[in-house]
């Protein structure tokens, strides 16, 4: 599992139980300092976490062949949430030579769906002219 305890995961809490090219599952607890004005978790933490599980994936999956950067990100924010625990699994839809697109799913305690994403990354290859 890739080794990301600082930063900006720091920041969110983010919490790794699971990293491979296959799959990707992250925890992280809502806290008072990541709601929005109206007391609900803010939709730019559930687009962060999307973008982390399917970069992270896509970039375990792409291994030593290159590094993958997100080109497009869309996630739709389906319930809304004030406490408790999150997480999100990453999952592939598709690899190629030169794009990848995962899905990440969003639940709470209860299983349900919270937010749901796409992102779609871009393999990069360093002998690449």
């Amino acid at each position: 599992m890739p080794e990301m305890s600082g930063g900006f995961f720091a920041l969110l809490g983010l919490k790794f139980d699971e990293a491979s090219g296959d799959r990707v599952t992250i925890r992280w607890p809502v806290r008072p300092e990541l709601l929005q004005p109206f007391g609900i978790q803010h939709g730019g933490v559930y687009c962060s976490v999307v973008e982390t599980a399917a970069s992270v994936g896509g970039g375990l999956w792409l291994g030593d062949r290159g590094r993958v950067v997100g080109v497009s990100n869309q996630t739709d924010f389906l319930r809304a949430v004030r406490e408790g625990e999150l997480t999100a699994l990453g999952t592939p839809v598709h690899r190629g030579r030169s794009q990848q697109l995962w899905q990440v799913e969003i639940t709470d305690a209860g299983s349900r769906l919270i937010a749901r994403g796409q992102v779609r990354l871009q393999n990069l290859y360093p002998d690449a002219a």
